[in-house]
């Protein structure tokens, strides 16, 4: 099978990269390419970004989040982490979509994996997860991408992917947590992920050469990921609405509160308990309303203006309230 060559680590441009490939590489047959993320979460296109990932966590590992153009649930991409996309022209579906899995399936048997199709959209060893993959058709072209986890920190995406338990419900899709497998273990002729990745690429590309990519076709991409992938818009806004709720006991008392967030912002605030305060906190949940589901913007709302929440919470100060929003639990 040809191929192209990608070499990025970046999982916002990784995802451009693959929109690219779909709808604008020329393809008379199936291409592929082997390409890895530094740390990320990647959600899919239906998912809501806070009800399927720790956002805190993320930020505090500074990993990235991203989404990409296929549905399915959100899965953790570190450099031990190998994906792959196989793009082409599709005259049927229910004959193409089966042979581009068994393309990545027959090459790990040949490897050594044994590997197996089971479920949704995994590929299993000896009945754990080793590749979750997703596909998108576009016109008359389909495109199926996945992971394979080599030898990926299974704490780091045990903790990215766990949510609160403050979640009630979310509309979107939510993620399917499976036992999971390193391939790493089932491959022990290779000492790292270039080996096995440089092995992987030998048995899918045969013969076949690289087909090359040009400096306007790599603009395009770069384009692409500034304007959509590496937005507030695509990442945070395109979340499907969920409802959240918490409390917690403060010097003034328990203060209860609910809300949405509805494609990344706030919605139907509402606070409840036995706190005391000078005003009513419906001030303060009007005052949230519309604003983007972040922490500094909610902090910069609250620091200022009136009613205060220091008027509606006795001694309660808008980082703490804003932490309470954003870390619930």
């Amino acid at each position: 099978m040809k191929y192209l060559v990608n070499n990025c680590t970046e999982a916002c441009r990784n995802m451009a990269f693959d929109d690219f490939a779909l709808e604008h590489l020329p393809l008379d047959e199936p291409v592929f390419f082997l390409w890895r993320n530094a740390p990320a979460v990647i959600i899919g296109l239906n998912q809501n970004a806070y009800a399927e990932v720790n956002l805190n966590y993320l930020d505090e590992k500074g990993i990235m989040l991203a989404r990409r153009v296929t549905g399915g649930g959100a899965v953790y991409h570190d450099l031990e982490n190998l994906n792959y996309t196989i793009v082409g022209k599709s005259r049927d579906l229910a004959e193409d979509y089966p042979d581009y899995l068994y393309y990545m399936v027959n090459a790990l048997r040949e490897l050594g994996a044994p590997a197996e199709l089971s479920g949704r959209n995994d590929i299993m060893v000896e009945g754990r997860k080793c590749s979750g993959y997703a596909k998108r058709v576009w016109k008359d072209r389909l495109m199926v991408h996945g992971t394979l986890m080599f030898d990926v920190d299974l704490e780091d995406m045990m903790q990215a992917l766990s949510v609160t338990g403050s979640k009630m419900s979310a509309s979107g899709i939510a993620s399917v947590r499976s036992k999971v497998a390193n391939l790493r273990d089932y491959l022990p002729q290779f000492d790292n992920i270039m080996q096995f990745k440089d092995a992987l690429h030998g048995i899918l590309a045969g013969d076949d050469c690289e087909v090359p990519l040009s400096d306007a076709d790599q603009a395009l991409i770069e384009r692409m990921a500034d304007e959509k992938f590496r937005t507030w818009d695509w990442i945070y806004g395109k979340s499907p609405e969920a409802q959240f709720k918490t409390s917690r006991k403060f010097a003034c008392g328990t203060v209860e509160v609910s809300w949405s967030v509805n494609h990344g912002l706030l919605e139907d605030v509402r606070f409840g308990g036995d706190f005391l305060g000078n005003l009513p906190a419906d001030g303060i949940a009007a005052r949230l309303q519309g604003h983007r589901f972040e922490k500094s913007e909610l902090l910069a709302t609250l620091s200022s203006g009136s009613p205060s929440v220091e008027d509606c919470f006795d001694s309660l100060t808008a980082a703490g309230l804003v932490e309470l929003l954003t870390s619930a639990e």
